[in-house]
């Protein structure tokens, strides 16, 4: 192996392993950390792809020395030059930490990365809080499916193991279950693409019609908090076939983080508190005619917010309004949030955040005695705000404090607004889709989760 080759990851508690074909060693640097040290002098380097990433809570990976093909900075300005129509999706986690770090509003952030993009040839950019919505109408018709076939009127029909419902939209959780869990658990997770997903179904599929575009001459980049993206956006779950040439294409062609967006604005020399802010581009945007981001409650998502508060009015006709009551459980990740109807808890959902409460709930599902209808899952603690792609705190600035003043500059600067009320929404499911749940919103915004043979980490010894 190459004495050049060192890759820094998050691999949790590992002790050292072997990997004999590979010629290295994985070394743990502490808690967290690791690094694949040479074993002997090989002649060819060994190259690590997304697909052996070990989804331990956030892989992170220097771009020096394993290679993302089609996922960097470098590809994204290539591309540019390509003649291709570019479209790029911001996250709102990006938005709010780029706006944090240069003391901005988010929704001046959004504006002055539209001039940003634009100024480089970028022909839209859009809001993933707006297919963010997209997913989310379609979780609650999926998840009030499921909840009907495990409490039928009929008692005589079987009830289906199909609760809890665990969210779909962290690929780090996505991929560990996949690689580590097996089939056991994969049928309880939702169907529903990510909102990067689905957004670059709609762009492709619906948008580039609308514009006048193939499939094919579009080039879509989005901006996320997770280093895991990258990985998701290559499944091949998330290809289709082109109806002009049968080329296979896919829905997100690359995903750069906050972070490498950061260094982005350093290469161009660009004074972003003096950039200009440009008009937001609304065709798939949370932007509101009066320049008011707006969205659901929650920053990894609202997944349980939102489908607790449409369960218990579409099927006990509870209304509720205000903020949901989260209990406490285990930690300020592990919360839960109940419905009871005449004395009788009907609807449990919990949020779980982070590998240590991960492990606990899929033990519970495991042996059957898991309580919970609806779980919303993320791997990294506190959520998609601390996604390992986000700008790190600042010199004497802890990661706890940054936290709290991104959660505080994204619930404060987003007005709460039903996904089922969203226009760009609605529209969409006017011209393209029908309605959530349609065969046609099954083909193009649901997905199936498989068990995945290990590469790399199989020959991983002891794992």
């Amino acid at each position: 192996m190459s004495e050049k080759f060192s890759a820094t990851l998050r691999i949790g508690d590992l002790n050292d392993y072997i990997a004999p074909s590979q010629g290295c060693v994985i070394k743990t640097e502490g808690v967290g950390k690791a690094r694949i040290a040479p074993k002997a002098v090989q002649t060819d380097p060994v190259k690590i792809s997304l697909k052996d990433c070990l989804a331990c809570s956030g892989c992170i990976t220097s771009a020096e020395t394993v290679m993302l093909e089609k996922q960097s900075l470098d590809e994204f300005l290539f591309n540019l030059n390509k003649g291709k129509a570019v479209f790029v999706s911001l996250s709102p986690q990006s938005r709010a930490s780029l706006a944090v770090h240069f003391g901005l509003s988010p929704y001046q952030m959004f504006g002055k990365l539209t001039t940003l993009f634009k100024s480089l040839g970028v022909k839209a950019i859009f809001d993933t809080s707006c297919s963010r919505d997209l997913t989310l109408v379609e979780s609650c018709n999926e998840f009030i499916a499921r909840y009907n076939k495990c409490n039928p009127t009929d008692e005589e029909k079987p009830k289906s193991p199909l609760l809890p419902m665990i969210s779909s939209a962290c690929p780090g959780w996505i991929c560990y279950a996949e690689k580590t869990l097996g089939s056991y658990i994969l049928p309880y997770i939702s169907s529903v693409k990510s909102p990067q997903q689905t957004i670059g179904a709609a762009i492709k599929n619906h948008i580039c019609q609308k514009l006048d575009l193939r499939p094919e001459e579009i080039y879509h980049v989005t901006v996320m908090p997770c280093y895991d993206k990258k990985l998701e956006a290559s499944r091949d779950d998330f290809m289709f076939q082109s109806d002009s040439d049968g080329e296979r294409i896919t829905e997100v062609d690359s995903v750069l983080t906050t972070g490498e967006i950061l260094d982005l604005i350093k290469l161009r020399s660009i004074n972003l508190t003096d950039l200009e802010e440009s008009p937001v581009d609304k065709l798939l945007s949370n932007v509101d005619d009066n320049g008011h981001l707006y969205g659901v409650h929650g920053s990894s998502g609202g997944y349980a917010d939102t489908l607790f508060r449409y369960a218990a009015k579409r099927l006990y006709g509870k209304e509720i309004e205000g903020p949901l009551e989260y209990k406490t459980i285990r930690n300020a990740d592990f919360r839960e949030v109940t419905l009871e109807v005449d004395g009788k808890v009907v609807l449990r959902f919990a949020l779980c955040y982070g590998f240590r409460n991960l492990r606990n709930i899929v033990t519970k599902i495991k042996s059957g005695k898991c309580e919970y209808h609806f779980l919303e899952i993320m791997a990294c603690p506190s959520g998609c705000l601390n996604g390992g792609g986000q700008i790190k705190p600042m010199p004497g600035q802890s990661a706890k404090d940054l936290i709290h003043l991104l959660e505080t500059e994204y619930s404060g600067s987003v007005l709460a607004a039903d996904p089922f009320e969203n226009p760009r929404i609605k529209r969409l499911y006017d011209e393209w889709l029908g309605q959530p749940g349609s065969e046609k919103a099954k083909r193009h915004l649901y997905t199936e989760y498989h068990p995945v043979t290990k590469s790399v980490t199989s020959q991983l010894q002891s794992w």
